[in-house]
């Protein structure tokens, strides 16, 4: 008798398995069924992600999502995440796919999986066209503004000559202010910061000097969703040997004096 209640109670988690299995792996079918992919994005990131004067988003990770959409035959269905909400959405469903400037970790991926890498988000050593400044050492006798205690001014500390001046602030706006109002010759800071700056002072020059600190950005995918994964892994690497990915990062970094690097 116990040997037959061992047998069947393998037999119930064999069959619990392949519904599980099955369960998972529904995500790319439902897409093509109803013609209509749900992704995550970004509202209050630019140059990733962020509302325009007309209401509308604007961005690379919006563009991204339009050209995963196309490739996959669907009409985009963009859902706004704020970034403790990209995991949730992707774990209750309420999104098939995140693109939000999402970095890939070892506690993420026991939570969400993968697709392949198409952008960057930096840090970096930001200034007007005209500084030449090529590396840590071109900081000499330069002043940097930057925010105190942040990534940035660690990694920055790290670099900085002797004879730099590291000027240091509570937060962004002050340190984007003391940039604008030229009491800083030089920013230190995300690209996300420095894409803000320049949205909201059209003449400002922001061109990026060098990288401070570089995390690449993932597509993020619902767990087990391997049929999903993978035709999205085809449709990254497809648009890395077309050069559409190298197209959407000249049009978001290479506009208003903001390059990425």
């Amino acid at each position: 008798m116990p040997s037959r209640r061992l047998a069947l109670l393998s037999l119930l988690l064999a069959c619990a398995g392949v519904t599980l299995n099955a369960h998972a792996q529904q995500a790319l079918d439902s897409i093509q069924k109803a013609k209509t992919v749900r992704i995550g994005v970004p509202a209050d990131m630019p140059p990733f992600g962020y509302k325009a004067g007309d209401g509308q988003l604007r961005g690379l990770d919006i563009d991204m999502a339009q050209l995963i959409g196309t490739k996959l035959g669907a009409k985009v269905e963009l859902v706004t995440v704020t970034s403790g909400e990209r995991v949730p959405a992707l774990q209750q469903h309420r999104v098939d796919l995140v693109i939000s400037t999402l970095g890939r970790n070892p506690d993420r991926e026991k939570l969400i999986d993968f697709a392949n890498d198409y952008s960057s988000f930096y840090l970096a050593v930001f200034g007007p066209k005209a500084q030449a400044i090529a590396g840590p050492a071109d900081l000499r006798g330069k002043t940097i503004a930057v925010t105190r205690g942040s990534i940035e001014d660690q990694e920055l500390t790290k670099v900085a000559p002797a004879d730099a001046t590291v000027q240091r602030h509570d937060d962004n706006a002050a340190s984007l202010a003391a940039y604008i109002g030229g009491k800083a010759q030089l920013l230190a800071g995300g690209i996300s910061v420095a894409a803000a700056a320049v949205q909201t002072n059209p003449g400002l020059e922001a061109d990026a000097k060098f990288v401070l600190k570089d995390s690449r950005n993932f597509i993020g995918v619902g767990k087990g969703e391997e049929a999903l994964r993978n035709r999205v892994n085809q449709i990254v690497d497809e648009a890395k040997s077309s050069g559409e990915l190298l197209a959407l990062g000249r049009k978001w970094f290479s506009r208003n004096g903001l390059n990425q690097k």
